[in-house]
């Protein structure tokens, strides 16, 4: 049980004291959009594959302002939210099928909500999808384009969704037992290096079978090597997008504070086995990471099996992936970790050109 001390310490954290103000410019839209060009998907990374297409697709037409800014700069998140939306949602249908019940899954701190929204979208009801934002311009994005009922918003940081609250606000009963799937968005590195309290506070509300899916920035043993990483994506990717100018006042207002509450990979697998039986390394771009958890074999199994391979050029990843980083000797996961393949689209497109 998280202490009532840590709450305090969470609620003077800079996600809602420094970085307050640029987080409701950036979500509000007067400030913080990229001002040379919009990010836009490479279906070729994911092989034209025809589930992260409809993903994708329907994705694209539920963003705010503060998405254009945000996959604009992580190097092929982009990519990432289509590859792994789409198998989270084929994941949440299956468990729909089995249980006859909606699947549930939480967005923590994902800005606008609009995966959670595009999940629920397309889940038409067999999904039931939550996320949260203490930003204020946040939450106006996601009632101007909610795009389902089924997508539901806590206005506020993650630490006061407690017990009680899904007891007593109507809006959160639906979540009361739980989640299937909950993804938590480079959100814990803005309030706290104490991954453990934060895991604390969260992993009861994992459901048996369930899934923990989390994007984290990580520190690196070498700082020389984290640097050159930041440099990669500064200097080859964001510049697609933004002057400069622009970089370098990000880096000014938030990310240098942000540094000093990253973790590296070593002490976020101590904290992970804590909570954890099996957690899988399956994203890496640059200093980000996507590391998958689970208490189920079969539920990490069968959400991996799920994914397609990293759609990202490989100059960007510096991991063999998949790669368990934390397992069992009695029941390893390692031996049966494997990617789908593609469903691709482009066999079809050269018969219609012909045609």
């Amino acid at each position: 049980m998280v202490d009532r001390s840590t709450i305090e310490h969470w609620r003077k954290a800079p996600r809602l004291t420094s970085f307050a103000g640029f987080f409701e410019r950036t979500a509000s839209g007067e400030s913080g959009a990229p001002d040379l060009a919009e990010p836009r998907l490479d279906l070729s990374l994911l092989d034209f594959d025809l589930e992260a297409t409809v993903f994708s697709d329907t994705h694209r037409r539920l963003w705010g302002h503060f998405d254009s800014h945000y996959f604009a700069s992580i190097p092929y998140r982009l990519e990432e939210e289509g590859r792994l939306g789409a198998a989270i949602l084929s994941f949440a249908l299956r468990i729909w099928a089995q249980s006859a019940a909606p699947t549930t899954i939480y967005t923590l701190g994902t800005g606008t909500g609009c995966l959670a929204r595009t999940l629920a979208t397309l889940g038409n009801g067999r999904i039931e999808a939550l996320c949260c934002s203490p930003t204020a311009a946040n939450r106006l994005s996601f009632v101007a384009n909610r795009g389902s009922e089924h997508a539901h918003f806590f206005h506020g940081p993650f630490f006061e969704l407690t017990d009680e609250r899904y007891a007593n606000d109507p809006e959160l009963f639906v979540f009361s037992d739980g989640f299937d799937v909950l993804f938590e968005d480079t959100t814990f590195q803005m309030y706290d290096r104490d991954r453990i309290k934060q895991l604390d506070f969260v992993a009861p509300r994992i459901r048996p079978g369930g899934i923990l899916v989390q994007v984290q920035k990580l520190a690196h043993v070498d700082r020389e090597i984290y640097e050159e990483r930041e440099r990669q994506k500064d200097e080859l990717f964001k510049t697609r997008y933004f002057s400069t100018g622009d970089i370098s006042r990000k880096k000014d207002e938030v990310l240098n504070t942000m540094a000093g509450l990253q973790v590296d990979l070593s002490t976020t697998v101590s904290s992970l086995r804590m909570f954890f039986r099996y957690s899988v390394l399956t994203w890496n771009s640059g200093n980000f990471y996507t590391i998958v958890s689970s208490n189920s074999r079969a539920a990490i199994l069968e959400l991996l099996s799920l994914m397609l391979k990293p759609a990202i050029p490989p100059g960007y990843c510096y991991e063999r992936l998949p790669v368990a980083i934390v397992d069992t000797d009695v029941e390893p996961l390692a031996p049966d970790l494997s990617w789908r393949s593609a469903n691709t689209m482009m066999p079809l497109a050269p018969r219609r050109l012909a045609s």
